[in-house]
């Protein structure tokens, strides 16, 4: 028996294939009937064009129902499927396209010549286009290939998927991922987030990203669901559809900007059941606001791109605002010292984690990947947490964001909250630069709101006050916004590059 993600899904589609899985924003819709049709014809014309089990498929184009059905395909058929970030630029794509060797490259038709001379440099996988109006050259081929392709036997071990990592710190590493990752991870979020058949989820991420592919999606085909579809957030579209919905998946932007006008409220809300929020750390002021508009706790969650979903606040008990929750049912969660012990309750450590969602490795990287699970075979997150004495987890920051000042070590996320929580604070970024003397200084930068802002000396004296003189920051910068990535992660990166002669001479 086939062990593949698409098998276990097919088996928990509805016996009533005509009803629908996907209805697009302008009102088209599309069965599980259609979607497994679709699927099947991509799969005959990519494997007609000598596409193998086991070969990559890199994909960067807009988001379309042709392109979820395009991944469809490649689990059916046994392809590795390798979304690409649309805002890649055509350096980015070269270097994944020359460390992953696909065996096809599918863009959209306004980048076909510049895919092109990128596959050109790579032994030339064969390049297709897919447009948002689901034409392009390889809805072509679908279209004329026939409907026969059976399902590619796969074992559990067996690759699915390979996301690369953002490369905020070196190149990007490819986690890959398996069908067994992928199936257990879904798994866990149905049973744990109540999915089933008669929910409706309000879908605007992108789907290059494990929250709006994985996370998103199996939820819904591994319950028989239906989503309404749309190309991306914005902010009326998704409060015109609100009311046809049961949940809703965001970063925490999209709550912002939900909660920027009174029109969402209880009455928006009514049929909902559940949001969710990850991707990004969700602020406890826009917790607390959400909740107090409307009357529904974001449910809050962490997880990677090398493991999928880790924990989540409880469906039914306390959604904590700052806390990421429990561990999922498979998953096992521990916070550790340097020895790779576990350390006491409340004690800040490394977060280690351990169970069938973590990935295989990292693609060509043995080494890497031998150095991010310890002797006992957990996952090294890079992340800094605790666990308080009732088990909830809470993400102190990166490890490679911790910031040591004078031999002293700073958690950024324990000075971003005391800035935060002043008035006339939108949000902050604390980071490290070099600094003469202390090694590290530590560094705010800041999001001030139109009125009543405090400036930089009533920051550093509410610092003061609140914090150990060598946590509080030697300076402050104010920034209308930081930057972030696509999903919404601040890039301390680039803002350690923006500032990093600021203590020199």
């Amino acid at each position: 028996m086939s062990e593949s993600l698409y098998a276990l899904m097919e088996s928990r589609i509805p016996g009533d294939r005509s009803r629908v899985l996907l209805e697009t924003g302008d009102g088209g819709s599309y069965s599980y009937a259609q979607a497994e049709t679709a699927a099947i014809r991509m799969a005959r014309a990519l494997a007609d064009r000598g596409v193998a089990k086991g070969d990559r498929v890199a994909v960067q184009v807009d988001k379309s129902p042709e392109a979820l059905f395009l991944y469809l395909a490649c689990l059916r058929a046994g392809f590795v499927f390798l979304p690409m970030n649309t805002a890649y630029r055509p350096d980015e794509v070269d270097y994944l396209v020359g460390n992953a060797e696909p065996s096809v490259i599918v863009c959209r038709p306004a980048d076909v010549a510049i895919m092109e001379g990128i596959a050109a440099k790579h032994d030339g996988p064969l390049v297709l286009t897919l447009d948002t109006d689901g034409t392009g050259t390889l809805a072509e081929a679908a279209e004329e290939a026939p409907a026969d392709f059976p399902m590619v036997e796969c074992a559990a071990d067996d690759l699915a998927a390979m996301l690369y990592t953002s490369g905020t710190t070196g190149k990007p590493k490819g986690a890959m991922l398996t069908h067994g990752n992928l199936a257990a991870n879904g798994l866990d979020l149905v049973e744990s987030w109540r999915f089933t058949a008669d929910d409706v989820l309000l879908h605007a991420l992108p789907i290059f990203h494990a929250h709006g592919l994985f996370v998103a999606c199996h939820c819904v085909l591994l319950a028989g669901a239906s989503m309404i579809w749309l190309p991306g957030f914005d902010r009326a579209e998704v409060l015109r559809h609100l009311p046809r919905a049961t949940a809703f998946m965001g970063v925490p932007t999209f709550y912002v900007r939900l909660l920027a006008g009174e029109d969402f409220n209880r009455e928006a809300c009514a049929a909902m059941r559940l949001f969710t929020a990850g991707s990004a750390p969700l602020l406890a002021e826009t917790h607390e606001a959400f909740s107090a508009r409307t009357g529904h706790a974001i449910l809050e969650r962490y997880g990677m791109t090398e493991t999928g979903m880790l924990t989540g606040n409880p469906y039914d008990g306390e959604r904590r605002p700052g806390s990421v929750g429990f561990p999922f049912p498979q998953v096992e969660v521990r916070v550790a010292d340097e020895q790779d012990q576990p350390v006491v309750t409340d004690a800040i450590g490394d977060i280690q984690v351990r169970g069938p969602n973590v990935m295989k490795g990292y693609w060509r990287l043995p080494e890497k990947t031998a150095e991010d699970f310890t002797a006992d075979g957990w996952f090294r997150t890079g992340d800094v947490g605790r666990i308080d004495e009732r088990g909830y987890l809470f993400i102190v920051g990166r490890a490679k964001d911790l910031v040591i000042t004078g031999g002293y070590n700073v958690y950024p996320k324990e000075v971003e909250s005391v800035i935060d929580d002043l008035p006339g604070v939108v949000e902050s970024a604390v980071i490290g630069v070099r600094h003469p003397d202390f090694g590290e200084g530590v560094l705010a930068v800041v999001v001030p709101a139109a009125e009543d802002a405090p400036d930089e000396a009533a920051i550093m004296a509410h610092c003061k006050e609140h914090l150990a003189n060598y946590k509080t920051p030697k300076r402050v910068f104010f920034v209308e916004e930081l930057p972030r990535n696509t999903m919404g992660k601040v890039q301390k990166a680039q803002l350690r590059e923006q500032h990093a002669d600021l203590f020199k001479g």
